[in-house]
């Protein structure tokens, strides 16, 4: 269940502030990052599909090449979301991430896991009695952010943040594919079940956490969307219900709007999360579902 970590990482961390295929290549230095890309068109509708990992550390060269010149060419700037102000996403996910009531969240795990998930804590640096109230997902998120944010991966180093600061230099309108009441939604939805299984893999994962991240952003980097594929997406095939919510609907209602986007005329940049456009349940795999092909640029 390891996957399901890798996607609190990749997929959802930017919104808590707090990845067609290719053969990989070699990048001419260490800072220098080629990720894939991709382009949907017609007669005068162009729509660039970027997969973006969402907290990187400083230093990493990816905005230019084809990535800039796709940009500078949109009229829009498409996210996953739009990202509220500190203050009212801490509203959304108190209100949806804690509770007053009821057994506390080590109560809830399985006696065999409690001493782990304690020890964890305490590695984090975080006091345990403070996520007592929280639902186990906000804890596996919060938790799963803590090692790789030591390392110095942060979100204002993501594309995300990087594209949304170029888009407002640019007066390029931003828009998002879905609000934080939705994201956050899609994990207070989960089953009390998904959501220990969760916690508990995470858990299990936290102390190759900054392995595992290094690695993805090493395949995003060299542009290699099957490998993210096979790292991100792969094992959550093992856990039916998160797989259905955290990515294959998301992607099925992600290509309905490009497909109703391609109705109107224009250039749009849309970037997501890196996982969302790797594996057979990509993106680009439910376009094609609807007779629409994403072609990969080279570059």
């Amino acid at each position: 269940m390891k996957t399901i970590m890798k996607a609190a990482l990749t997929s959802l961390a930017l919104m808590l502030a707090l990845p067609a295929c290719a053969q990989s290549k070699p990048a001419p230095n260490p800072n220098d990052a080629d990720p894939a890309l991709w382009v949907v068109k017609d007669a005068d509708t162009t729509i660039y599909l970027f997969g973006t990992i969402h907290v990187l550390k400083p230093g990493l060269t990816w905005f230019d090449e084809a990535v800039k010149s796709a940009f500078d060419k949109s009229d829009q700037l498409v996210l996953e979301m739009v990202q509220p102000d500190p203050a009212t996403m801490q509203q959304i996910v108190l209100k949806n991430g804690i509770v007053t009531t009821g057994p506390t969240l080590t109560e809830q795990l399985p006696a065999d896991k409690r001493g782990a998930y304690l020890k964890a804590m305490t590695d984090a640096g975080l006091p345990a009695p403070a996520f007592d109230k929280m639902k186990p997902w906000l804890a596996a998120v919060t938790l799963s952010l803590a090692p790789i944010q030591k390392l110095g991966y942060d979100p204002k180093n993501g594309p995300e943040t990087v594209l949304a600061d170029a888009a407002k230099a640019a007066n390029k309108p931003v828009a998002g594919l879905e609000t934080a009441e939705q994201q956050i939604g899609y994990f207070n939805g989960l089953s009390q079940q998904a959501q220990i299984q969760f916690l508990t893999s995470t858990v299990d994962e936290l102390p190759k956490a900054g392995e595992e991240m290094a690695k993805m952003v090493d395949e995003w980097a060299h542009g290699d969307p099957d490998a993210l594929a096979r790292d991100m997406n792969e094992s959550l095939k093992d856990s039916p219900e998160v797989a259905k919510t955290l990515l294959t609907d998301r992607n099925a209602r992600w290509a309905t709007w490009i497909k109703e986007r391609m109705a109107k005329p224009g250039t749009v940049f849309m970037a997501v999360g890196a996982g969302h456009l790797a594996g057979t349940d990509s993106v680009q795999a439910q376009l094609a579902k609807q007779g629409i092909t994403a072609q990969r640029i080279q570059y």
